[in-house]
C-alpha cells in the first residue's frame, strides 16, 4: 500500500460522518493534512497509508463534526445569572441594557475567551455571534482558533462601543477590512431586531451586507409582544415589515422565529430565509416554541443556538440538541417528531448550512476543513451503544467531549485545553464579576 502524507491521523470507535448518505464507519477515523480532511474510512486503512503522520487513537471514542452554534452572545458569560425568571423586554430594559451600558473592549474580550473555554469544552467548534465591540470578540476567537461568524450590533440609540450610529456604520466597515481573508473570522451584519431598528437602518444595513456579500443577522419574532408592538407601529408583523422594505431574502440569518405563521414560513422559505433556533433561552424567557418542524417541512435551513449565556444560562449544544429534540414532541404531541438524525443534523449541516457554510464545515468528507471532536464513550450513561446517532442527542453531555480539532489544529487534547489559559481566564472572571456586582 503506498504510503500518503497527513499531518495527522485520528481513529476511534466510532466515527459519525453526518455525510448525505449517513455514513457510520465502525473503527473508523479520518487522515488531515494543513487545515482539511484528505480521507476518511477504517482506522487500519487509515493507520498504514499515513504511517508518517501523528497518530491520535481513541479505542471508546466517538469521532463526529464539531457542533455550529448559529445564535450566541459570547461575552454575556459575564453576565450568566444576573438577572433569571423574567419575561424578555423586563430582563432586557431593566437589566442588561443598563449592565451593558457599562461594558468595554476589554471586558467582551476576556468574557468571550470564557465563553470559548466552555464552547470547545463542550463540543463547539463554530459560532455565529452578534454583540457589541465585535473587533474583540473576533480578536478572542482567532486567538483561540476558533472558527466564528461575528457581527456588531446596531440599533437606532447610542452604543457602548461606537457611540453615535453614524460611527457603529464606520465600526462594521472597518471590521470587514481587519478581518478580510482570514481563515477563521467572517464578518457579518447584525440589525438588533424590528423593535430597535428603524426602517431606514434595517434598508441600510441590508445594503451593507449585500456590498459585502455577507449574512443579516437579527432577532426575528421572538415574543407575542414584539409582534404586536410590530403591528401597532407597521400595520404587520416583524416577518412581513422585512418583507416590505426589501430585505427578506437569503441574506437573512433569523434568529429564533418563534411567533411566525405558516405563510410567514411558505414566504421566509421561498426567500431563502435561514433560521437559528435557540430552545433553551426560548423556554427560560417563556417567549414560546418556534414551530421549526413546519420550517423543516418547508425546506427551511435551520441550525441550532443556544443564545447568550445570560439567558441560558450555558452554551452547551448537546443539552441545547436535547432540548429542542425533546420540546418538539410534546409541541406536535408526536413522539416521532424531530428525531435524533434530525436534530443532530440541525446542529452540524443544518447550522452550516444557515451560516452558508455547508460547503466547508458540518460533515467530515474529504475537502472540508478538519473540524471535529471526540466523545468518550466508555461511560455509564452512554453504555451500551445501539445507536450512535441516538446517543449524541439524547445522552451525551457537553462533558464527554475529550478533543477537539478545528481547521487541523489540536484545540484540546484529553479534557486539556491547548489555546486557552482556563485557570487564568477563570480568575479574571472573578475579579470583573465582583465589579459587575457592585455597578448593579
Amino acid at each position: 500500500m503506498t504510503e500518503k502524507r497527513a499531518d495527522l491521523v485520528l481513529t476511534g470507535r466510532h466515527l459519525v460522518t453526518m455525510d448525505s448518505r449517513g455514513t457510520i464507519i465502525e473503527e473508523g477515523g479520518l487522515a488531515i493534512r494543513g487545515d482539511a480532511i484528505v480521507e476518511v474510512g477504517p482506522a487500519a486503512a487509515l493507520a498504514a497509508r499515513y504511517a508518517g503522520a501523528t497518530r491520535i487513537d481513541r479505542p471508546q471514542g466517538l469521532i463526529m463534526p464539531g457542533l455550529v452554534n448559529v445564535h450566541t452572545h459570547a461575552a454575556m458569560a459575564c453576565f450568566r445569572g444576573l438577572a433569571d425568571d423574567l419575561p424578555l423586554m423586563q430582563w432586557l430594559q431593566d437589566h442588561i441594557f443598563p449592565a451593558e451600558a457599562r461594558l468595554t473592549g476589554d471586558m467582551v474580550y476576556h468574557s468571550t475567551r470564557l465563553s470559548l473555554c466552555e464552547m470547545i469544552r463542550s463540543g463547539t467548534t463554530s459560532f455565529c455571534d452578534m454583540y457589541l465591540f465585535a473587533g474583540d470578540v473576533a480578536r478572542a476567537a482567532a486567538e483561540a482558533g476558533m472558527r466564528a461568524w461575528i457581527g456588531e450590533v446596531l440599533y437606532d440609540f447610542p452604543s457602548p462601543n461606537y457611540g453615535e450610529l453614524e460611527n457603529g456604520f464606520r465600526y462594521t466597515e472597518d471590521l470587514f477590512a481587519t478581518w478580510a481573508g482570514h481563515d477563521l473570522v467572517t464578518v457579518t451584519v447584525d440589525p438588533h431586531a424590528v423593535y430597535t431598528c428603524s426602517p431606514d437602518l434595517l434598508v441600510r444595513l441590508a445594503q451593507t451586507a449585500t456590498d459585502h456579500d455577507s449574512l443579516y443577522v437579527i432577532h426575528l419574532s421572538e415574543t407575542e409582544d414584539e409582534v404586536a408592538s410590530c403591528r401597532q407601529r407597521h400595520g404587520c408583523t416583524p416577518v412581513e415589515h422585512l418583507e416590505r422594505l426589501g430585505v427578506l431574502n437569503g441574506r437573512v440569518l433569523a434568529d429564533h422565529c418563534v411567533h411566525v405563521t405558516d405563510d410567514e414560513i411558505a414566504l421566509m422559505a421561498g426567500r431563502g430565509v435561514r433560521v437559528a433556533h435557540c430552545p433553551e433561552s426560548n423556554l427560560k424567557l417563556a417567549s414560546g416554541i418556534a414551530p421549526v418542524v413546519r420550517m423543516l417541512a418547508a425546506g427551511m435551513a435551520v441550525g441550532i443556538g443556544t443564545d447568550g449565556s445570560a439567558s441560558n444560562n450555558d452554551v452547551d449544544m448537546f443539552g441545547e440538541m436535547g432540548t429542542a429534540a425533546r420540546i418538539h414532541k410534546v409541541a406536535t404531541m408526536d413522539p416521532t417528531a424531530m428525531d435524533a438524525a434530525t436534530t443532530l443534523h440541525a446542529a452540524t449541516m443544518g447550522g452550516a448550512r444557515a451560516l452558508g457554510a455547508e460547503r466547508m464545515i458540518g460533515s467530515l468528507e474529504p475537502g472540508k476543513k478538519a473540524d471535529c471532536i471526540v466523545l468518550d464513550l466508555d461511560q455509564p450513561h452512554l453504555t451500551p451503544v445501539y445507536s450512535p446517532v441516538s446517543h449524541l442527542v439524547y445522552a451525551a453531555r457537553g462533558s464527554d467531549v475529550t478533543d477537539s480539532v478545528i481547521g487541523g489544529r489540536l484545540v484540546m487534547e484529553e479534557r486539556r485545553l491547548l489555546t486557552l489559559d482556563e485557570p487564568a481566564i477563570l480568575a479574571r472572571m472573578r475579579e470583573m464579576a465582583a465589579r459587575i456586582r457592585e455597578g448593579s
